[in-house]
C-alpha cells in the first residue's frame, strides 16, 4: 500500500491520489486488477458484498463493476463468496451457490447469507 493509500479514505487529498493513479494506465485496466486481487484473497468461509469487493479494491460506488468483473471471468474467482447488499444470492445461481457455501461452513437461510470476513 502506498502512503497515498494509506490516508484517510474521506481526505481530499487521498482521493485525487487515487484519481492520479487510476488515470495512468487507464480506469478499467487498474479496476480489474484491483477487484482480482481481493476476490483472490477471498478464502473458504469468507461472505463479502459486491460494495465490499469495490471499496477494498479502492473503487468505491463500484459494486456493479465488481459484478461485471465476476461475470466475465470464466469461473477464475470464487464467485459464489460475494453476495449482494442484503445478503441475498446470485439470482440464477441460488442451489449452486448455496452448495458451495455450505460446504465451507456458511448458513445459508431463505437464499440469504450474512456476509462475514
Amino acid at each position: 500500500m502506498t502512503d497515498d493509500e494509506a490516508a484517510a479514505p474521506d481526505d481530499p487529498a487521498h482521493t485525487a491520489a487515487l484519481v492520479a493513479r487510476h488515470r495512468m494506465d487507464g480506469a478499467a485496466p487498474d479496476l480489474e486488477r484491483a477487484v482480482a486481487a481481493v476476490l483472490r484473497s477471498l478464502v473458504a468461509g469468507d461472505v463479502v458484498t459486491y460494495g465490499e469487493v469495490a471499496d477494498e479494491a479502492g473503487w468505491p460506488g463500484r459494486s456493479r463493476a465488481v459484478g461485471r468483473v465476476l461475470s466475465t471471468s470464466g469461473g477464475a474467482f470464487p464467485w459464489w463468496r460475494v453476495v449482494n447488499a442484503a445478503g441475498r444470492l446470485v439470482p440464477g445461481h441460488e442451489e449452486e451457490q448455496a452448495r458451495r457455501l455450505a460446504a465451507e461452513g456458511v448458513e445459508v437461510r431463505a437464499g440469504r447469507v450474512r456476509p462475514r470476513r
